[in-house]
């Protein structure tokens, strides 16, 4: 489901991306409020995000990572294929320390945790729509100390070594998803998802699919508790 509107003349133009219409309904009336920019359209899931975008060729998309039926990550990196000049800004629930690095690999040009106040929300509209890049300062700092010292393996989360792809399948798994459902949800053959999960239990150590559903059933858990 998308939407669209005519924005008034020489503001930037935003576009949402994000399955929850409460949070889409606030985000727009945040940016509103700014002189200078303008929410032109609405999207709930990647293909009717895809569509509009198209359409609309708005100046900044913002998007959620987890989406009805793709991951953010890949409208992000689907975005850049079909404009470069589109701005991509993540704001998310999910764990900056394991996905913003991601998304700005894919192609964003930052990353803002859901939960950070309004102030930071417009902050980082603004930095980025300039040319800069915004993460919270803890990300920055963990970002530079990896640079300056090398990976961390001892306090890093195992879960950074899976793939964009690999993450997303671990997640689909965590919500209680069977290997034909992923299947559908990612447009991917059954085979395809069986290689994923044997590529996740190896890279986490994990012994069998028992193993495996209960870690990601409890890392989604400690992540939704995380959020409250």
């Amino acid at each position: 489901m998308a939407t669209a509107k005519t924005p008034p003349k020489g503001k930037h133009r935003i576009f949402i991306v994000d399955d929850h219409p409460i949070f889409r309904q606030g985000l727009a009336q945040l940016i509103n409020q700014e002189s200078d920019l303008c929410v032109c359209g609405e999207a709930d899931d990647y293909q009717g995000a895809l569509r509009a975008v198209a359409e609309l060729n708005p100046d900044m998309v913002i998007v959620d990572i987890t989406l009805k039926d793709m991951s953010g990550i890949d409208l992000i990196k689907e975005v850049r294929k079909l404009n470069r000049g589109i701005i991509m800004l993540v704001i998310s629930m999910h764990d900056e320390s394991l996905y913003a690095e991601r998304a700005l690999r894919a192609g964003a040009r930052g990353y803002v945790m859901k939960q950070e106040a309004s102030e930071s929300i417009v902050q980082a509209i603004r930095q980025v729509r300039i040319g800069g890049i915004y993460v919270s300062p803890r990300m920055t700092e963990q970002m530079l100390s990896r640079f300056v010292e090398g990976p961390l393996d001892a306090v890093e989360s195992p879960l950074k070594a899976l793939t964009d792809r690999e993450m997303e399948v671990f997640h689909l798994i965590g919500e209680g998803l069977g290997i034909s459902e992923i299947g559908l949800r990612l447009h991917l053959s059954v085979k395809t998802i069986g290689t994923y999960r044997e590529r996740i239990k190896e890279k986490l150590n994990l012994r069998n699919s028992t193993e495996l559903l209960r870690h990601a059933f409890n890392w989604v858990e400690n992540e939704r508790e995380a959020k409250q």
